[in-house]
Formats: structure tokens, C-alpha cells, sequence
């Protein structure tokens, strides 16, 4: 399988991230690319350079007003008197429905969810690379690849069209969707990370071309604890194209693969013509947020009940973090996933 990844996406390097009210350490290192790269080398993945795609597949689910905010945002930050050196919002707008402010700590507290994205001098270019390793695997799909992986860091499926949040900016996940409707009627998205995938939601919510499906940690107790739950079917054109699956906290394989099952039904009643796979690895018993307890084997079966769809694919990465087992996950998933594409 071949494997799309730049290195211009190691250079975002947030320091710290509130959890609990305390400030701790980040999560999302550089170093996961690391541990990534050799668990899908030790797979059989090649990995090869994606192209500058330029802004055109992004702006496709991003606002413009974001993109902007994005990629200037840093520089104005540095401007403020006595500013952090990463941009953390401070304020949040009860609703955004009203006016749009005219400064950067207003349009931080409009434009990031929480303080788990700080953006730095490097996340600009880091967040494009990653979206333009999806658009790449989408492309070698669209062009007679069975299936593609896009090592996508940072990851992505809790941007939304115009927010970002839990370490996300540029959603990969929907950014590969939306380029598969360029040969698809119908493309479904499958996410399953350990945290429910809000923004690919809230991007396709009222969309009836796109299907997302999320397997999850049930947020009730939970981050993105506001999205996730059972009830959220999607609005107006795209009822009946959103299912949540949200899963007891510390379910393992078994709870997991059950859950799958009732997510394929859904997805064979779409009928898609191409699959999206939020690929989250930190459902791990050992990752570091401790929400599921998946084995490394259930990677494995995991990643081949995904291949039993036989549909082409876009494998897009999203969370699994700094854990001795992160790349063995990896290369489980996609050799199970391989094995029963043989």
C-alpha cells in the first residue's frame, strides 16, 4: 500500500495543552510521526512525498474567513503586548451567530474550540502538508488504488468548517471525502478513534452525499463530551446520514467489533461508492488517555472486518499517542487490513 506523508508536518510543536484545568504537557509530538512512519514501513507501506495541492481541496470544507484566521493568526498574535508565544484563546463568544471581532484574541476565542491547538510559527504550513497527504491518497484511490494511507499529522477530525480544536486545525478526513466526490456520487466516512469525530460531523451535518459514522469513548463523560451521542442524526437534507456509536468507557475488542458490525449495516445501506477511514489508534488499552481498552490484535481484526467492505479507501490518520505500542498498532491494522484485501 502506498503511504503519503511530508515532512514539513513534524515542524508544528505545541508545548502544553489544559486538561483538568492543569496545564500539562502535549500530546500530539512530532515524535508520533516517528513511531507512525515505522509501524507502516514495517507493514509493507511505501512512503512517498504528496504534492503542494495548493488551497483549493482545503477551502472545499473550509470557510474562508478561517483559512485567513489561520494562516495569518501567528504573526498578529506576536504583535500583542505581552502575548504567549503560541496563539491560546482566552475568551470564548457564547454563540456565533452575531458579529465577527476585529482582533486576533477575539477571533483565537471565535475560531479554537479549546486550548488544546496552540498555533505556533510552523502549524500554518504543518496543518496544509498534512491535509495535502489525504488529498494525495485520495487521488491515488480515484486513480485504481484499492486502498491508500495518509500520515496525517496533526491530525484532523475535530476541525470543523471553521474551528479548530483537540490538537486539529485542517480536517484531513473530510478534505479526502470531499475529493472523492469528484468521482463518487456517495462516500461515507468510518472514525474510529477513540474520540468521536465532531468536526467531520458538523462539517457533512445537513449533506446527504456524504455518510459519517463514528465509533467512540461515549462522551457523556468524555471529550468533545457535546458531541458523539446516539441521538444526532444529522438536519434538514442529511437526516439519517450521521450515526454515533458511543461506546462504555474501557470496552475492548469484543465491544468494539460489535459495534463495527452495526456501523457496516449502515454504511451497505448508503450504498458508497469510496470509504474514508478516520484511522484512530488511541482506543489502544495502553494509549495515554486511557478511554478504550482495544489490543494491539484487535487492530488487527479490526483492520480486516474494514477490508471486508471492499470498497476503494482512503486510510487517514487521526489520534493515537506517545505509547510503546503506537507504531506495532499501526502495522497491525494495516496488515490485518491487507491481509484480507488479498
Amino acid at each position: 500500500m502506498k503511504a503519503f506523508y511530508a515532512e514539513e508536518q513534524k515542524r508544528h510543536d505545541p508545548k502544553a495543552f489544559l486538561s483538568s484545568g492543569a496545564q500539562k504537557p502535549n500530546p500530539e509530538k512530532p515524535e508520533r510521526v516517528e513511531r507512525l512512519l515505522a509501524g507502516a514501513k514495517a507493514a509493507g507501506c511505501t512512503i512517498e512525498r504528496p504534492r503542494d495541492h495548493g488551497l483549493g481541496p482545503v477551502a472545499a470544507v473550509h470557510t474562508p474567513e478561517y483559512l485567513d484566521f489561520l494562516e495569518h493568526i501567528f504573526a498578529r498574535w506576536q504583535r500583542i503586548e505581552g502575548a504567549s508565544a503560541e496563539v491560546i484563546p482566552n475568551i470564548h463568544p457564547i454563540a456565533r451567530d452575531g458579529s465577527y471581532p476585529a482582533s486576533a484574541v477575539g477571533q483565537a476565542g471565535y475560531h479554537m474550540a479549546d486550548t488544546a491547538c496552540p498555533i505556533s510559527g510552523e502549524t500554518w504550513h504543518s496543518a496544509l502538508w498534512s491535509a495535502w497527504s489525504a488529498v494525495e491518497a485520495a487521488e491515488a484511490v480515484m486513480a485504481g488504488a484499492p486502498a491508500a494511507y495518509a500520515l496525517c499529522r496533526p491530525p484532523g477530525h475535530h476541525a470543523f468548517a471553521d474551528v479548530a480544536g483537540g490538537f486539529c486545525f485542517i480536517n484531513n478526513s473530510a478534505i479526502a471525502a470531499q475529493a472523492l466526490r469528484k468521482n463518487a456520487a456517495r462516500v461515507a466516512i468510518l472514525d474510529v478513534d477513540l474520540h468521536h469525530g465532531n468536526g467531520t460531523q458538523g462539517i457533512f451535518y445537513a449533506r446527504p452525499d456524504v455518510l459519517t459514522v463514528s465509533l467512540h469513548a461515549d462522551p457523556v463523560r468524555f471529550y468533545p463530551f457535546f458531541w458523539g451521542h446516539a441521538d444526532e442524526r444529522g438536519e434538514r437534507p442529511g437526516l439519517g446520514y450521521n450515526l454515533n456509536l458511543p461506546l462504555a468507557r474501557k470496552s475492548g475488542d469484543a465491544a468494539f467489533l460489535e459495534a463495527l458490525d452495526v456501523a457496516f449495516q449502515r454504511i451497505r445501506a448508503f450504498a458508497p461508492e469510496a470509504l474514508v477511514v478516520a484511522l484512530g489508534l488511541d482506543a489502544f488499552e495502553g494509549d495515554p488517555f486511557g478511554g478504550l481498552s482495544v489490543t494491539t490484535p484487535g487492530f488487527s481484526r479490526i483492520g480486516e472486518a474494514i477490508a471486508g467492505l471492499d470498497l476503494p479507501m482512503v486510510i487517514v490518520q487521526e489520534g493515537g499517542y506517545l505509547c510503546d505500542e503506537l507504531g506495532d498498532n499501526l502495522t497491525a491494522f494495516l496488515t490485518g487490513f491487507g491481509g484480507k484485501k488479498r
